[in-house]
């Protein structure tokens, strides 16, 4: 069986709905969707049900037309125990940190016969660790990571349902496999090409899992203390993830921080002699540019030489400059589209009753750690990651101690992630990384 015949999407999220749609259009597939059983999926599954499979993915902008579509799922697991049949492709669709969870609740037998493993959104080792599991059933499974999923979709309401919206697009997206060269990646590059979205392909997964952006500016945004208190705290003033400081936590010392944070993470892939990211470039040309009349082109490409303080000068241009979209259409007054105005989400009460933490930054918390774990087994000094981790770490026992007979989820326990990173460090050590 060659790949793309029969593919199974792990995770009942909005993403996998926009895979699946581009999925079946693109190579006309047998595709399933599975996912755990819970409160959250409920929706999800019963609106599966009631349409007869029939999913629909709806579009924002026009120029994102090759996103649109619809499409039957030709089968639905609900729960990944029940899994069953021939599938020769799975596609992880699912938070970063569930990627093992996941596998374990799948029987051995199943994951065997399994080609290839595909990680949508994983993060710095992600690859490492599911090919070592793998290696542990002594199965032959190529596993494949993108560096982030294409774009920005959501539920076309507020449920889970059949239906979503994809309201962004990345311009670029990379990809690196264990096999090369690798018949999976060039049949997604040809998806991604139709898709209007350029797929770099990286000498190794590990080298796209470093090309996500949340990696470099989630821990310096969210793990300081007026983001922390933003989202934890009883205030209901306002405050904004993207914005100066006092709307948003953007200051001098966040961008020092930031810069600091990058260069700790620079020092982990030369140790592992890959090419890192300047992080100016990375920032403007693969996620979203400035006017060059803020920062040229010469800043920009020669970022890395430059000394630490004119750095951080030219990132906090780069902050300041997406105050506003500087590509909007100004309305008579002169005002632009209010960019920056993202503001935190607060912890919550999720649908079991418990008080929850918003993914960002429970997600970012997993992140983070992983990469203090293989910093650790690499012997590489990462003091600005460490006092990230304290100052999350501090305020998550902070709430659970002020809130002693409230139900909290698991989201407030301190974590070591002690298995994953032993399997990615085990993983490191076997490589040619």
């Amino acid at each position: 069986m060659s790949g793309f015949q029969r593919v199974l999407l792990l995770g009942t999220g909005p993403a996998s709905i926009q895979l699946a749609v581009s999925l079946k259009k693109q190579f006309n597939c047998t595709v399933g969707i599975a996912g755990r059983e819970s409160v959250r999926s409920e929706s999800f599954f019963e609106a599966i049900r009631q349409s007869d499979g029939f999913i629909g993915a709806s579009i924002q902008n026009e120029k994102h037309r090759p996103l649109a579509g619809e499409c039957f799922v030709d089968q639905v697991f609900k729960g990944y125990e029940t899994i069953e049949g021939e599938w020769d492709t799975l596609i992880f669709a699912v938070t970063t940190d569930a990627y093992i969870e996941v596998l374990k609740q799948m029987k051995n037998d199943f994951l065997k016969q399994v080609k290839c493993m595909i990680l949508v959104s994983p993060t710095f080792g992600s690859n490492l660790l599911v090919s070592h599991y793998m290696r542990q059933l002594h199965a032959d499974t190529e596993v494949v990571s993108f560096s982030t999923y294409l774009g920005d979709t959501r539920w076309m309401t507020d449920q889970p349902s059949n239906h979503v919206i994809t309201t962004g697009v990345k311009k670029k997206v990379y990809i690196g496999s264990t096999s090369t060269p690798s018949e999976y990646v060039d049949r997604l590059y040809r998806m991604f090409e139709q898709l209007g979205i350029a797929l770099e392909v990286m000498s190794s997964p590990i080298e796209a899992e470093t090309r996500n952006i949340s990696l470099y500016v989630h821990p310096p945004l969210f793990m300081n203390d007026f983001s922390l208190d933003a989202i934890f705290g009883a205030s209901d003033i306002r405050k904004y993830v993207y914005k100066i400081y006092p709307e948003g936590p953007v200051t001098q010392y966040l961008i020092r921080d930031m810069r600091t944070q990058w260069n700790e993470i620079r020092t982990i892939t030369d140790r592992l002699r890959m090419q890192g990211v300047n992080l100016l470039q990375f920032m403007t040309d693969d996620n979203y540019p400035v006017r060059l009349e803020s920062l040229s082109r010469q800043d920009i490409e020669n970022f890395n030489q430059l000394q630490d303080l004119h750095q951080e000068y030219l990132l906090y241009i780069r902050y300041t400059s997406l105050l506003i979209d500087p590509f909007s259409e100004p309305n008579p007054e002169g005002k632009y589209f209010d960019f920056s105005a993202v503001p935190f989400r607060k912890v919550f009460v999720n649908q079991d009753g418990a008080l929850d933490v918003p993914r960002m930054p429970k997600e970012d918390y997993y992140r983070i750690k992983i990469i203090q774990g293989i910093a650790r087994h690499l012997q590489v000094s990462c003091p600005t990651i460490d006092r990230f981790i304290a100052a999350y770490e501090a305020k998550i026992q902070e709430v659970s101690r002020t809130h002693p007979y409230q139900s909290l989820s698991d989201a407030f326990v301190v974590q070591t992630f002690h298995e994953d990173i032993r399997m990615i460090c085990t993983g490191l050590a076997n490589s040619k990384v």
